[in-house]
């Protein structure tokens, strides 16, 4: 073992279970992907991680067992969000570790290594991943914000016209259904006469994305009686429901997260405003009392 301080042993032994652990990351996700070059990529990026491993070993002296909870942990985030999201906010830790590097005296060639690899080599690697999941986000978006805009503002106006938490969730579920289905058809006429091969998988993310948010701004209705307290929590799940997926695709395709949320919630809250307004100005005109 090297000459090492308690101090400088701790850091570096964090260093190795790191990399190790992203090690395993990358080799099982490469095990399970089809996709040759992708393969390829995360095998090359698995290499590197094993190589700076072997790297801090050398200097430690010490061989460090990798973390299965963080392995288990990724492992669940890959089968729901996808690999790219994932390895995105794997690589992410990496800014701790510039921190930590700070804190090591005598080791700058060994650190300018690792770190040129992983902020230039392994980045360029990851932008080079093609997940067939983030080639759809366009059709995803078109299903999500039509469905928000739409629907929240359709429950906003029958909130206040009918006060009726039944008849507001049927009507509710017919209507996001019925659009749910319109807009997955649109979409794929739309591919079609764009002659893209893709066309089916484009419609099924485009309605799949609508019938989801559907289910989820419905359901207050179904579940609370107080038709202003079902509007509330309804309003509430728009703006997670934008907030996480602006999130997602912030970290997934590395692009600016504030700008597109903000634009998304104006845009849906306000329709929901208006569509509230006008609900209570119906219910006033035709004297409704449902």
């Amino acid at each position: 073992m090297s000459n090492l301080g308690k101090d400088e042993l701790k850091i570096i032994k964090a260093f190795q279970k790191g990399e190790i652990t992203e090690y395993y990351v990358y080799r099982n996700i490469a095990k399970k992907e089809k996709d040759e070059k992708n393969k390829e990529i995360l095998q090359t990026i698995a290499k590197d991680e094993m190589r700076h491993y072997k790297i801090w070993e050398d200097i430690s002296g010490v061989k460090v067992k990798e973390s299965k909870l963080l392995i288990f942990i990724y492992r669940i985030m890959t089968f729901i969000f996808g690999y790219t999201f994932t390895l995105r906010v794997m690589e992410m830790g990496e800014e701790k570790a510039q921190k930590a590097y700070l804190k090591l005296k005598g080791y700058e060639d060994v650190i300018n290594q690792i770190t040129s690899e992983e902020e230039q080599h392994e980045q360029k690697l990851l932008d080079m991943l093609d997940e067939e999941r983030l080639n759809y986000v366009g059709s995803m978006v078109l299903g999500l914000n039509d469905a928000l805009v739409e629907l929240s503002g359709t429950l906003a106006g029958l909130t206040f016209a009918f006060q009726n938490t039944t008849l507001i969730s049927l009507s509710g579920l017919i209507t996001g259904i019925a659009a749910s289905l319109s807009m997955a058809a649109s979409e794929y006429l739309s591919s079609k006469a764009d002659n893209r091969p893709d066309a089916l998988k484009s419609a099924v993310y485009t309605g799949s994305a609508y019938i989801v948010t559907v289910i989820l701004l419905v359901l207050p209705y179904l579940l609370i009686h107080n038709p202003f307290v079902s509007l509330a929590i309804m309003i509430g799940t728009v703006i997670f429901i934008i907030f996480f997926f602006n999130l997602y695709i912030s970290v997934a395709k590395n692009i600016g997260f504030k700008k597109r949320f903000l634009q998304m919630a104006a845009i849906s809250l306000g329709v929901a405003g208006l569509s509230f307004v006008i609900g209570i100005g119906i219910e006033r005109i035709l004297n409704l009392n449902i």
